[in-house]
């Protein structure tokens, strides 16, 4: 598994709950707390000790992996940090369709993510265009 897979691994852990901290480092990225969110990954990655290593293999290119002694949450936490670091917070968010606040990753090249999956914006769409209309009448 590269390190990116991993931050969607965070993602999944967030969605499934009990991850208060991993919750609080996508809220942050939610209000631009670009410094809270980095303070609170570091605090996760002191908690969680990784041992990292360099892999190559089924024809890839070098890249990352953790060990497999790491539990969920640590691997999880490294993604985070490995993601923010590359390609900046702004890229975890919080679902805007109401009531979900499912966490998400934007991999959008115009960083234009606003739901955590087709459903949500396909109903956050559909109560737009009927209020559109509601008010219209």
């Amino acid at each position: 598994m590269e390190l990116t897979s991993y931050a969607e691994l965070a993602v999944e852990l967030v969605n499934e709950g009990g991850h208060e901290e991993l919750g609080a480092v996508f809220d942050a990225a939610e209000k631009g707390a670009e410094e809270d969110v980095v303070a609170r990954l570091n605090a996760l990655l002191a908690h969680s000790p990784m041992r990292p290593h360099i892999s190559g293999h089924d024809g890839e290119r070098w890249h990352l992996h953790l060990s497999d002694d790491h539990d969920k949450l640590a691997k999880a936490v490294m993604g985070l940090a490995v993601l923010v670091t590359m390609l900046g917070p702004d890229r975890l968010g919080r679902c805007q369709a109401a009531p979900c606040r499912n966490a998400f990753i934007d991999a959008t090249t115009n960083r234009s993510r606003r739901y955590c999956s087709e459903r949500c914006a396909s109903r956050a769409n559909v109560a737009a265009y009927r209020a559109r209309r509601k008010v219209a009448r």
